[in-house]
């Protein structure tokens, strides 16, 4: 589980769809149980906990600093089974207050929290009756740890969650390891280990905790669709419980996963869900000091919410029990935020707004929530929708009303002269009628392309509206050249492009996009992009002849939508 991408911007509302890919790819999916969905759908904001063995060596084996994400170590570091298992002899979480840790999940705004059960070290951390690889059997501490947080759940009304790695498992023959075995201790079959570990461990946690609301099922290697039948009659068992779409064996469950980034695009009409570290890791590791900002937090959960997709974030507690000081302090600086902001939160839809150059949106019926990142310098708000105002206030002084100017097209809300809040202002306006608002410069458009891969894979699939097509250029290429004509001459400031990877994957792509002036092209934006996506907004051009020049040193050049944008 890698580093955020840029801030990716809003999709047109109910044009774009899309799903996560390699690992993650999910089917067509059917229409999901709406009465199951209605609160995870209200929700939007949940803590992630990944804890387990691997906070005791947290990043470091054998004296050496080991790449990568810290649940990762064993693998990573190719650590010997019988030397990772002494672990836990130094694993005693004796700092373990489980109210706590859902008293200050509640205090950030987080209506849920998903703990990892068993991740891919095979170590559980629950009294599992068909091991003894366990909290409870190998370590000195002997208490399950998941029951005093479920019972703090239930007291505490936070809906509860579990991670349970069905594949992966490091430690019990048998189970699967990215890249393979490197210990012959973990020699076995696997649908032995699925039938004798795997599926009995999911029977257990499903049945001895009281009411659990999310299986977070992770890496589905080897997931045959029969493999994956073998959990259907425990899911079967529990109709209410939400899963997400990394069971594997072509299952595509209730909600996609996109994971350390905000798909540009959104996956409008789905449940999605983005699941993010506060710093480089989600275990534990001692010297992971890349923290991400209070602002990027908070931005990072409007971003997600005005799509219509939930936040996920995670906390990595240490060995010994506690969540690291810099998580509290960016979780009480969510809650702080939230406390004034939650009704642009909880319960709302997605943006009607394909882009805003000045932030994000939220909706709930007859409001529109404006998620102000980039406050005007003029104090004027241009809210680009042709419907009457009856109403515009900071959400924050909802008794004092704002100045509102209707234009051709768009009003302006005249905003205090200075941001109230500089991390994310938010204007609550109250509207007449359905949003109406101006396509996109680039909607209804023809793009062409230097090549491509297929009719299937050609050029109309980047203006179609739909993340589950693509343009790839033609086998063997790595660099190509894709084209739009905007019809007329239309000033352009922002580029947004979306791709068919994950960060982890490293999939990079420069990406120039130019315009046509007289006979030259000339540069508007060149960037790198990390293969999930990315936003680039720049100095206003006007031009009607568009071009992006990719370049791909791996692969192929991909892409699944291009959009361009100007101011309001």
């Amino acid at each position: 589980m890698k580093k955020i991408l840029p801030f990716a911007l809003l999709s047109l509302s109910g044009l774009l769809a899309g799903s996560p890919t390699s690992a993650q790819t999910s089917p067509a999916k059917p229409p999901v149980d709406a009465a199951k969905m209605a609160w995870w759908k209200d929700a939007k904001f949940g803590m992630f906990i990944h804890w387990g063995l691997y906070a005791v060596p947290a990043g470091t084996y054998d004296g050496k600093r080991i790449p990568d994400i810290g649940e990762w170590i064993m693998n990573n570091g190719k650590i010997p089974v019988a030397r990772y298992r002494a672990y836990a002899k130094e694993f005693n979480p004796v700092k373990y207050d489980p109210e706590a840790w859902v008293r200050m999940a509640k205090e950030a705004g987080m209506k849920y929290i998903v703990i990892t059960s068993k991740h891919h070290d095979g170590f559980a951390l629950f009294d599992s009756k068909v091991t003894t690889w366990d909290v409870v059997d190998a370590t000195p501490y002997g208490k399950d740890l998941i029951k005093p947080l479920a019972e703090a759940c239930h007291k505490q009304g936070i809906k509860l969650g579990f991670y349970y790695s069905q594949a992966q498992d490091w430690n019990h023959p048998g189970g699967q390891a990215s890249k393979g075995h490197w210990d012959k201790a973990q020699d076995g079959d696997f649908d032995t280990y699925l039938d004798q570990i795997a599926v009995p461990q999911v029977r257990e946690i499903l049945s001895n905790y009281g009411d659990v609301d999310i299986l977070w099922w992770d890496t589905p290697q080897e997931m045959t669709p029969a493999r994956a039948a073998k959990f259907k009659p425990l899911l079967d068992a529990h109709p209410k419980l939400i899963t997400n779409n990394r069971l594997g064996g072509n299952q595509p469950g209730d909600t996609d996963t996109p994971e350390q980034f905000v798909p540009p695009t959104g996956f409008p009409g789905r449940n999605w869900e983005t699941c993010m570290t506060m710093n480089d890791t989600w275990g534990y590791k001692s010297y992971d000091t890349d923290w991400k900002s209070s602002e990027t937090l908070i931005r990072s959960l409007a971003d997600a919410v005005s799509k219509g997709g939930n936040f996920l974030l995670n906390v990595g507690p240490t060995a010994q029990g506690e969540i690291p000081a810099a998580s509290v302090e960016r979780l009480a600086a969510i809650g702080k935020w939230v406390k004034v902001n939650q009704a642009s939160i909880y319960g709302t839809t997605p943006s009607p707004f394909s882009y805003l150059s000045w932030g994000r949106c939220t909706r709930k019926g007859q409001q529109l929530f404006l998620h102000v990142f980039d406050y005007p310098a003029n104090g004027e708000l241009r809210v680009p929708m042709s419907n009457k105002i009856s109403r515009a206030y900071l959400l924050a002084s909802p008794a004092k009303n704002l100045l509102v100017q209707p234009q051709k097209q768009l009003s302006v809300v005249k905003l205090p002269t200075q941001a109230p809040d500089p991390i994310n202002t938010v204007v609550v306006v109250e509207f007449e009628g359905e949003p109406a608002i101006a396509p996109p410069p680039i909607t209804g458009k023809q793009a062409t392309a230097s090549s491509q891969l297929s009719a299937k894979e050609g050029a109309s699939s980047l203006l179609d509206g739909d993340r589950q097509t693509r343009w790839t250029a033609a086998k063997g290429e790595h660099n190509a050249t894709v084209g739009v004509n905007l019809g007329k001459p239309t000033s352009i400031s922002c580029l947004i492009v979306d791709e068919p990877w994950q960060p982890w994957e490293r999939k990079q792509q420069q990406i120039q996009l130019q315009y046509k002036q007289g006979s030259e092209w000339k540069t508007a934006a060149d960037v790198k992009t990390g293969g999930a996506g990315h936003i680039a907004k720049f100095s206003a051009v006007t031009a009607q002849e568009f071009r992006l020049v990719v370049a791909n040193k791996t692969n192929e050049p991909s892409l699944l939508e291009w959009q361009l944008y100007g101011a309001e």
